[in-house]
């Protein structure tokens, strides 16, 4: 064997296994976000339509763990429970932003139009817009809730029908409190009573809002603001 044959063959393993490995990385860069996209379209599938969804992750690889850099989404309606939203956003902690927008969203019984949904590291913001005449059919017959007031991250109403047990008309408000989303009376004997609209381990609630839209039949803006623990 002639000296210096074996550092030579080294040499050429070495540079072969190098390309090996930057040619999967490029494979791995172009075809796995698509992949992630379509699992992620698949999931949101179940729950309504979506039109397209979008995923940046650099190095792609990380999608293996569970892990991206921005996810955006776009859907044209979808249906799911309070519980089950939780759970997705839970599925999603690994994604560094998340943007989504929907036409329609049905979330348990009230029905949201106009929905944008943001993700920026733990922090979680939505904004909905709310018909008068799905609130109407979201609540149980002869209950009727007007807004009074929204700041501070709370929102107060006035509920008019049986609430809490009573007929009544009963001033209320809806807020946070230690991650939950309750609402409970103002004033009165019935303020020590709360009811919790919304509650999940992973899902901390910080703040809600409310206003009226300005023009068109009776509508109202929805923010919440919330962070994934």
């Amino acid at each position: 064997m002639r000296r210096g044959s074996g550092p030579r063959r080294m040499g050429r393993l070495a540079l072969f296994l190098a390309g090996g490995a930057v040619l999967l990385l490029g494979l791995a860069q172009l075809f796995l976000p698509r992949i992630a996209a379509d699992r992620i379209s698949s999931r949101l599938g179940r729950y309504g339509t979506v039109e397209s969804v979008h995923v940046k992750s650099w190095p792609a690889v990380k999608l293996l763990w569970g892990s991206a850099d921005s996810v955006t989404v776009r859907a044209r309606s979808l249906s799911l429970s309070p519980a089950r939203t939780a759970k997705l956003l839970w599925e999603a902690r690994g994604f560094g932003r998340i943007a989504m927008t929907a036409t329609s969203v049905r979330e348990g019984p009230l029905r949201l139009s106009d929905v944008s949904f943001a993700k920026q590291g733990q922090a979680l913001a939505a904004k909905a817009r709310l018909a008068g005449a799905d609130v109407t059919s979201a609540l149980p017959e002869g209950v009727d809730v007007q807004l009074l007031s929204s700041e501070g991250g709370e929102v107060e109403v006035k509920a008019t029908g049986g609430l809490f047990g009573v007929r009544a008309a009963v001033d209320a408000v809806a807020a946070a409190s230690n991650g939950k989303l309750i609402v409970h009376p103002v004033a009165g004997f019935l303020s020590g009573i709360q009811l919790t609209l919304f509650s999940d381990p992973h899902v901390h609630v910080q703040a809600v809002g409310a206003s009226v839209e300005p023009s068109g039949p009776l509508s109202y803006s929805l923010t919440m603001k919330a962070s994934l623990r």
